[in-house]
């Protein structure tokens, strides 16, 4: 689990390796990943956009903005917490993801909240650190 704290809203991430939607001899692996959104402050946040930062284990970058999240732009009152589930897919057996949501309050003040930075990695990868 990754998690990020901003402004008193918490971001936790847990990825996953989706095996069956995944074909490595066609160069194609693809993740899921859980998100909770847990608004820890004492005023009531929407979110608004999102944006991601993809990078495969080539460097190649992908950048994804948008609305909301999964068709949504949930509101979250103090205490509240908002989960959902996507999906990435890459061309290659691993890879980072990371971004942030852009935060509304009921009077119209915007903030960025932190995605925390989080490994993609096919099951098997042998990893070698420097």
């Amino acid at each position: 689990m990754y998690r990020a704290l901003t402004q008193d809203i918490e971001v936790s991430v847990e990825p996953y390796y989706l095996e069956e939607q995944s074909d490595p001899d066609d160069g194609r692996y693809v993740w899921g990943y859980r998100v909770a959104i847990t608004n820890h402050s004492d005023r009531s946040v929407r979110l608004v956009n999102r944006y991601w930062h993809i990078t495969d284990q080539n460097g190649q970058v992908d950048e994804v903005t948008g609305p909301g999240v999964v068709g949504e732009q949930p509101q979250l009152r103090p205490g509240d917490t908002y989960e959902y589930s996507s999906g990435c897919p890459l061309d290659t057996p691993s890879g980072v993801m990371f971004g942030h949501y852009q935060m509304e309050t009921d009077e119209g003040d915007r903030f960025e909240v932190a995605i925390p930075a989080f490994s993609l990695d096919a099951p098997g990868m042998l990893r070698v650190l420097n």
